[in-house]
């Protein structure tokens, strides 16, 4: 019984310190507004708040996404690339039949998503190739096979059904349509790692692969899930990028699954798995697009952007392992004391 209230506690700890976590990403969005707002009034404008939010939503997406491959101790280094080919391939069929609407380019472009995700989950979790060779692999893959099919080509806005561009800048009581897409994508996510006991697998996978296989988890089949949604989510993200900027080229978001990267880690989800919410890779991904445009309004070089992700990356994995370290002491001495 010591046992099962001592393992209880640890979750509880766990959770309580992950979600301080959440909380400190919460206080420097706050800090860093407040600054930026002092030394420029019009960071807060009306049409830069939705900026700021438009932007996000992309990221918040693919964040998600690579929040359950990452969860489950593994990276999906292919994102980027997938949503440059659902943006070009997605924008290709509508320019050349208008008569198709924004239901096909949505499922067009998680169809593509997930193919690119299965063949991601399928070499990773039965292949058993590692992660980062595999999703560096198909990046250029998926890269090769965009620069294929555009042959040089550009799309653009005038050639795309307007339904999809007021998609992509509209809304519906002053909020725009991707924000409320990323928030729901977001909810369900969350609701079902918490709620589900299928869910909380991806965590026990992460936390240790081998003890997952022997304690019956369909291990292999949970890691493909997870590409699965990686891909379907960057798919989704695709059709987004598409009707958000409306002229794509073969290169679109190139560079981004860095990005997600670091959205993912700064927002609390582990790098070595079994830890994190989306709710917190969606703060992180919040995060990282007000500095961008915290550094464009304060007219700082783009280079510091790039430089304060990398540093916010490697600040939140020390972080992390100074907190697993911190955790496991804690556990540790609690055990003891219970004689378990």
């Amino acid at each position: 019984m010591t046992a099962v209230t001592a393992g209880r506690g640890g979750r509880s700890l766990v959770d309580l310190v992950f979600r301080a976590r959440e909380l400190s990403i919460v206080a420097a969005l706050v800090l860093l507004v407040a600054v930026t707002t002092g030394v420029n009034g019009n960071f807060l404008s009306g049409q830069g708040v939705k900026d700021i939010f438009l932007n996000a939503s992309i990221l918040v997406l693919l964040a998600v996404g690579q929040s359950f491959v990452i969860i489950t101790k593994n990276i999906d280094l292919s994102v980027g690339s997938v949503v440059g080919l659902v943006a070009f391939t997605v924008g290709d069929f509508l320019a050349a039949d208008h008569g198709r609407g924004i239901v096909f380019a949505v499922v067009l472009g998680v169809a593509i998503g997930a193919v690119c995700g299965l063949a991601n989950g399928l070499l990773v979790s039965f292949g058993r190739v590692p992660a980062l060779v595999v999703t560096l692999g198909t990046l250029y893959v998926i890269q090769g096979l965009d620069h294929f099919i555009a042959h040089g080509r550009q799309i653009n806005a005038v050639d795309l059904p307007s339904a999809l561009l007021s998609m992509g800048n509209g809304g519906v009581l002053g909020i725009p349509y991707l924000p409320l897409i990323a928030v729901l994508v977001m909810a369900a996510a969350g609701y079902y790692l918490r709620s589900y006991a299928s869910g909380r697998d991806f965590y026990a996978i992460g936390s240790s692969p081998e003890a997952a296989r022997l304690a019956g988890l369909p291990v292999r089949r949970r890691v493909m899930t997870a590409y699965l949604l990686s891909g379907g989510l960057a798919g989704l993200a695709g059709v987004l990028w598409l009707a958000r900027f409306g002229t794509v080229v073969a290169d679109a978001a190139n560079g981004w699954e860095l990005q997600v990267v670091s959205a993912v880690v700064v927002g609390g989800v582990a790098i070595t798995g079994g830890v994190g919410s989306v709710y917190g890779a969606a703060l992180g991904a919040l995060l990282l697009t007000t500095i961008t445009s915290a550094l464009v309004v304060l007219k700082v070089d783009p280079f510091w952007q790039q430089a304060i992700t990398g540093a916010l990356l490697l600040l939140a994995i020390s972080v992390d392992r100074l907190l697993a370290l911190r955790v496991a002491r804690i556990l540790r001495r609690r055990n003891a004391r219970h004689g378990s």
